[in-house]
């Protein structure tokens, strides 16, 4: 690595100008130590960070290394039929449902030296050898991650079952609610969360997480909210914010994360945590939080309160129940949306904001004709 130096006139006067630029291969070593910037300062890298980034500079994935102690009679010929049939019908597949399981898994790329890979165990082994693997899924009482337990379930199995299965746990862990529906006079009965949501933050884990560390991926559902913790870090130089942002797919295991990809249980557009985002917007629940602990990425999901029954209990009225679900979809209502939307008059519309506002569930946010109404 060489950096560039040139001397270049400013106002009059000679200054020298080093540039350098960054290295294709990492990490870059000063004085035989490697150092990685961590908010305004710089941090020494350990052991296992140093390997791991050379590893990825190199293009070599724990995903794509051969699995030791497999073999091909270890891999599940009845898995890969079905993942060729449903990849084939979902993604146009071009390999044909009869092909030999060696043949179809180098077509795949998921063996190296004639040998399954990693991500082939994963996939399609009868019995995948990896504990780190399993997935731990919790139902607590309450909200403090305490014993004693209402649920709890240690996964175990491929990929697919794994993100099926912790979703079935979620679901069977979590309530259905009444919602209204503005502009409809019937009800709908739903779940307390967007279950394509908490589906697509599973989904994340399992193929993103860090399978050289032992720990596992958990699903923790509480009384009030849900967490999945995926074991393993940003991508180097990516924070929470940009995350969230619009940004490039960049695949932890790209090998595993094709597969999935083939048969649509993730997508490769890098638009997944904007989904969760979107589905929660639109379910009427607070956006996710995503936090990086330093060893884990944990996503959490927060539930409405405000549901019908809730509100019923409140002693708020049809047209009051509506405005709530309309602020839940909108952000904020004008006493002239009010009006439009239950059709009654100004006087009915400012008693009945101000009624919603006494019993804690609707804020007042700016002043005279300005005035608009959210959630608490």
């Amino acid at each position: 690595m060489f950096p560039s130096i040139k001397i270049e006139e400013a106002e009059g006067k000679s200054i020298i100008v080093v540039k350098v630029s960054e290295s294709s291969v990492k990490p870059v070593f000063a004085c035989g130590r490697a150092f990685k910037r961590v908010g305004r300062s710089n941090q020494k890298m350990g052991y296992e960070e140093i390997r791991k980034l050379a590893m990825r500079s190199s293009g070599v994935y724990w995903d794509g290394q051969v699995c030791e102690g497999a073999d091909l009679g270890s891999i599940d010929r009845g898995k890969i039929r079905w993942f060729i049939n449903e990849a084939k019908n979902q993604r146009g597949l071009n390999i044909a449902e009869d092909t030999p399981a060696k043949e179809a898994l180098d077509g795949l790329k998921l063996l190296k030296d004639g040998k399954p890979t990693n991500a082939a165990v994963l996939l399609f082994s009868k019995e995948p050898e990896f504990l780190q693997s399993e997935v731990k899924c919790i139902r607590f009482s309450g909200n403090e991650p305490l014993k004693p337990y209402i649920d709890f379930q240690t996964l175990s199995g491929n990929a697919f079952d794994l993100i099926d299965q912790a979703e079935d746990f979620v679901l069977r862990n979590i309530k259905m609610a009444i919602w209204l529906v503005p502009g409809q006079a019937q009800r709908e009965e739903k779940y307390e969360y967007p279950p394509d949501a908490i589906r697509e933050a599973i989904a994340n884990a399992v193929v993103h997480r860090d399978y050289e560390s032992p720990s596992k991926v958990q699903v923790r559902v509480f009384d009030d909210y849900i967490e999945i913790w995926n074991p393993g870090r940003l991508p180097e130089g990516w924070n929470i914010e940009k995350l969230k942002e619009k940004h490039e797919s960049v695949p932890n295991n790209p090998l595993l994360f094709k597969q999935l990809f083939w048969v649509k249980y993730v997508e490769d557009v890098g638009g997944g945590i904007r989904d969760m985002i979107g589905e929660c917007r639109k379910w009427g629940i607070p956006e996710p939080e995503f936090e990086d602990t330093g060893t884990s990425i944990v996503v959490a999901f927060r539930k409405s309160i405000y549901t019908d029954q809730y509100l019923s209990g409140l002693g708020l009225n049809e047209r009051q129940r509506k405005a709530v679900e309309y602020v839940k979809e909108k952000k904020k209502i004008t006493n002239n949306e009010y009006q439009k939307l239950n059709k009654v008059s100004n006087k009915t519309a400012y008693l009945d904001l101000s009624d919603i506002v006494k019993k804690g569930v609707f804020l007042i946010e700016g002043e005279g004709k300005k005035i608009n109404y959210t959630l608490k």
